[in-house]
């Protein structure tokens, strides 16, 4: 047949646009208005009621940067506007742009009686009427930002208050009363559809010119002067084209809805609260119209703030939550980052959780839903299935830019062995728009063709765009079974996940950490919050372990309330935007300012517990909160500090300007630049810095990614480096038989830096404490320490064990993890020797193999200094400490992480207090030391295998206790292969890295 096919497709477009979208609305008429800002932050409804409102009307300028406007809206509906086909709604456009809808303005419709009615975005301007014949609403609008300004990663001065400014960026563009015709609305669906499937499908497909002609008929039944009269006959004649069905092995779509709102990125926290109210209103006010219309929801702390803020709202998501539509998903308090938080951190995600759905609602999630995290620790299968849960959704491995991941769905095996049952969407979104490029992108990509034929498709717009539309579910009714396209099918994740359980017998299997071959800059950026992470877990692990210690020795008050708070706040800010540094400067102001104020309470309970441990007296006494004895006091105890045996560090001074270290164990000898050009092991015999290598040497790197500054560091920045050999000054700033320090400043670019190394009687350790006021851009700060050690792979710490990563670049695999994150260690060795390197607050790392064969070099990321979304990111002062540990194994490096994070605390008092349990084993650590969350008394302990084998000890509790047992996080009994408890003992055999809860309720 002659013609283009193209040409056709072209004129069904127009047409749609010039005819029939036009028509959706029969009539439309202003409403009147009346506004008044509020003078800074946001204020409660009841609040901003009871202001002075001005008249405006549309074309009003406002919305200066994060101000909030609310507009009083009032009419009537105009008689007559009523009968079957029709729908009066409210239609509310506050100046949108339809490109980044959750990145912009925003707003949220009260009645008069403080209840919320819907929110409106870029996508979602309608508003159902369904009162009487007066309008009386108020809509709270956002003037949020477009920081995102389409991902140009450009400078931005609109992420702090102080300098975003106070012009307007919004146009007030209309606030009317609409009819919608009913009809025409229906129509549009089917041809959205429709015209989306041919598209879709190759230009030569026999289904794709099937719908060119069919919809080329169409344009004939519609009648452009009449088309509401005429759309009844025009979807008639569309019923072949939609009554089609899919091919019975068609791909099988499960359509949840979805609204992924960050709890903080490009908006501060407060403003995730308001984005959390919009989208929930939206997606009842869906559920209402729509009884199949399910939506998926994690995060159990944005459930919380709609508890503490909008409660009337809350009580209606609890109803739609008992019937099935608003599904609690993910289990965790926040969707976190899973490279950075402690084990403990990790599981106290689950456990805060889930507790707070069951508590809430009666619901136990069976899965961990973190479609965006930037990457996937090797030790969450463990935490999850301890947790109770069996299932993992992610989708953010499809953003890796080297390799594909095999699988879409299958079993994630974790470092100690445990497995659960593995979802990526192929959709390769979790914001989809359920059209039908993605349905077919979805088919074709599914990795698993053949042996299953199911998926998830995560729909709604995201981030405060509002959340799934109306038009979406209209989509996914029309592909239920479309030919040509997969089915679709509306439902919960559960239902998926039992399906995909039936149909894979025997899925693949992806062992240990998933990682995420993007975003690496993470690990670094924004040091602050970093550090105030580290230094709230460990506070969190000290208040906890003293605070029980109190409760059970001399039965003081235990605190729980003020530690779960200072636990969920902790929590709160290990979201996937927080703690990996790429929000926007007042995310990351106000994540300092909550540390310090939760460093400041804590010491508090801490000194508070400690003098119920101790009692009233004038002994100086070590607190001991590590799982390893130090300076002579028992693990999880209080004692005298017993002084450090071993030979006294010697300071020998050199004509060239070098200076020696020495005390029986190491030979340090460093440069005039303050380099460490010779480590000797005097215990092993060996060198272990390589001949003209400089150990502890910084590195200025230039830091500039092709994209996502604050998220990236693109592997050509090894291109360009500056080593920063000399020194402005180096001296000794103390020098005693114990230790001896010596300090060096060194300036560069803009910054200055303050480095002091020690060396302490009775240790092989050299601790380098590391102050730099830091005022580069675009730069990477790295510390390097070339070793004497051939070792093919590195360990680094995570959660509950550590993780083998390859030195070398065999592969695409190994190349692409030119930057990784580790916890409170590193670890370099060949057979019988190795090197531990640990730090406070340091994750970034890169370990590779040097040249011609000659060792390896670690080297830690210290500072970093992007530009977007934060222009001010990292600038000012930053205090890191490092120790390298020569001559250490595993079990060193592990004590050499607890060492240096948990500083050694001395307290004044009047006696010793013993350990509330003792292990025999140094291999078996305890992680936590705590009371039960029922508030029963009961002592729980956490505690792991450290050292990736198999291990027997036993741990002994310190007061009498009645019937020990295993539990889960959630505290609940179950079965512990390998733990044996009775009421003097707990004998533990673990396989490697096994995790294990133990509750001793006291006698």
């Amino acid at each position: 047949m002659h013609g283009n096919p193209l040409l056709a497709e072209a004129r069904i477009d127009r047409f749609v646009a010039d005819q029939i979208v036009p028509a959706v609305y029969r009539a439309r008429v202003p409403l009147d208005l009346t506004a008044w800002s509020a003078p800074g932050e946001p204020v409660p409804f009841r609040e901003a009621i009871g202001q002075e409102y001005a008249p405006v009307a549309p074309g009003l300028a406002w919305g200066a940067p994060w101000s909030t406007t609310w507009f009083h809206v009032t009419g009537e509906v105009p008689e007559g506007w009523s009968g079957e086909g029709t729908a009066v709604e409210l239609v509310i456009d506050l100046g949108f742009s339809r490109s980044n809808p959750g990145f912009q303005a925003e707003g949220l419709v009260w009645r008069p009686d403080g209840t919320t009615v819907k929110g409106v975005s870029p996508m979602n301007q309608a508003v159902p009427w369904a009162g009487d014949g007066r309008i009386d609403v108020f809509v709270e609008a956002a003037g949020n930002p477009n920081i995102a300004s389409n991902f140009g990663f450009v400078p931005t001065p609109y992420g702090e208050l102080a300098t975003a400014g106070s012009e307007p960026q919004y146009v007030l563009l209309c606030v009317d009363v609409a009819l919608r015709d009913v009809a025409v609305w229906e129509l549009l669906q089917d041809l959205t559809a429709l015209i989306g499937l041919m598209k879709a499908l190759p230009v030569d497909s026999t289904r794709r010119a099937s719908i060119r002609f069919g919809l080329e008929d169409l344009l004939d039944t519609v009648d452009p002067d009449d088309v509401a009269g005429s759309a009844v006959a025009a979807r008639k004649s569309l019923r072949p084209l939609l009554d089609a069905p899919a091919s019975a092995s068609a791909h099988h779509a499960y359509a949840v809805g979805h609204a992924h709102i960050d709890s903080a990125w490009l908006w501060p926290v407060r403003e995730t609260v308001r984005k959390c109210a919009r989208t929930f209103s939206n997606v009842i006010a869906l559920m209402d119209a729509d009884p199949d219309f399910v939506f998926a929801c994690s995060s159990a702390q944005q459930y919380a703030w709609m508890k503490e803020f909008y409660p009337e709202l809350f009580a209606r998501i609890k109803e739609k939550v008992a019937a099935g539509q608003f599904v609690p998903v993910g289990g965790m308090w926040v969707e976190s980052d899973t490279n950075m938080p402690g084990g403990e951190a990790m599981a106290r995600q689950m456990v805060a959780g889930k507790r707070f759905f069951l508590d809430e609602f009666g619901v136990e999630t069976q899965d961990v839903w973190l479609p965006d995290s930037f990457g996937y620790s090797g030790a969450l299968p463990q935490i999850v299935r301890s947790a109770g849960s069996r299932w993992f959704l992610s989708q953010k491995l499809s953003w890796n830019d080297t390799d594909r991941m095999p699988h879409h769905t299958f079993t994630w095996e974790g470092i100690d062995g445990s497995r659960v049952l593995t979802h990526f969407p192929p959709v390769d979104t979790y914001n989809s728009d359920l059209s039908a490029v993605e349905l077919l992108h979805t088919e074709r990509n599914f990795a698993e063709k053949g042996v299953a034929g199911s998926s998830i498709v995560p729909f709604g717009w995201g981030d405060g765009g509002g959340g799934p539309t109306r038009e979406m579910v209209a989509s996914a009714r029309r592909f239920a079974s479309l030919e040509g396209a997969p089915t679709v099918e509306l439902g919960s994740p559960n239902t998926f996940f039992a399906r995909a359980e039936a149909e894979l017998a025997q899925p693949s299997v992806w062992t240990g950490e998933m990682y995420l071959e993007f975003h690496r800059g993470t690990y670094t950026s924004q040091a602050r919050t970093k550090q105030g992470n580290r230094r709230s877990e460990h506070l969190l692990r000290e208040a906890e372990l003293w605070a029980a210690t109190a409760a059970v020795q001399q039965g003081a008050e235990y605190p729980y309330d003020r530690l779960e708070r200072l636990w969920r706040t902790t929590l709160l800010h290990q979201f996937h935007d927080i703690l990996p540094g790429s929000s926007i400067g007042w995310v990351h102001r106000q994540a300092e300012e909550t540390y310090a104020a939760i460093g400041e309470e804590l010491e508090g309970l801490i000194a508070d517990a400690a003098s119920a441990v101790v009692g009233d007296g004038d002994v100086p006494l070590l607190l001991n909160a590590a799982p390893h004895a130090r300076s002579g006091v028992h693990a999880l105890g209080a004692g005298p500090v017993e002084v450090a045996g071993g030979d006294p560090v010697i300071l020998v001074r050199s004509e060239d300007g070098t200076i020696a270290l020495r005390n029986g164990l190491v030979d340090v000898h460093l440069t005039a630049g303050g380099q460490i050009d010779s480590l000797r092991d005097l215990v092993a015999d060996r060198e272990v810095i390589p001949t003209g290598a400089l150990a502890n040497l910084l590195q200025l790197h230039r830091d500039a990614p092709a994209q996502w500054d604050a998220w990236d560091i693109d592997k050509e920045y090894r291109r360009v480096g500056t080593d920063l050999l000399d020194a402005d000054s180096r001296e000794v700033v103390s020098e005693n038989a114990d230790a001896v320090v010596v300090r060096t400043t060194r300036s560069f670019g803009s910054s200055h830096l303050v480095q002091d190394i020690t060396l302490r009687r009775g240790s092989a350790a050299v601790e380098i404490v590391t102050d730099v006021d830091w005022h580069e851009r675009q730069k990477l700060l790295k510390l390097a320490f070339p070793l004497d050690v051939l070792a093919d792979r590195s360990a680094a710490e995570t959660q509950f064990g550590h993780v083998y990563r390859p030195t070398h670049t065999n592969t695409s695999w190994d190349a692409a993890r030119f930057e990784i994150c580790a916890h409170r260690w590193v670890h370099v060795g060949e057979t019988g020797y190795g090197v531990a390197i640990a730090n406070d607050s340091t994750y970034g790392h890169d370990i590779t193999r040097r040249p011609g064969g000659s060792g390896t070099t670690v080297r830690l990321s210290l500072l970093r200094a992007p530009l977007f979304p934060d222009p001010e990111a990292d600038q000012g002062r930053h205090r890191l400490t490092t120790v390298l540990h020569p001559g250490a194994a595993i079990a060193d490096a592990v004590q050499d992480g607890y060492r240096t994070n948990l500083r050694e605390r001395v307290v004044r008092g009047a006696h010793a207090a013993d350990p509330l349990v003792t292990v025999s084993n140094p291999a078996v650590v305890v992680e936590s030391v705590k009371l039960a969350e029922d508030r029963s008394g009961d002592v729980v302990v956490r505690l792991y295998e450290s050292l990736g084998g198999k291990a027997r000890a036993t741990l002994v509790p310190g007061f009498p206790v009645s019937g020990a047992r295993p539990v889960d996080l959630l505290e609940r009994d179950v079965d512990a292969p390998g733990v044996t408890a009775t009421d003097e003992a707990v004998e533990l055999e673990l396989r490697p890295f096994q995790l294990v809860t133990l509750r001793l309720p006291r006698a």
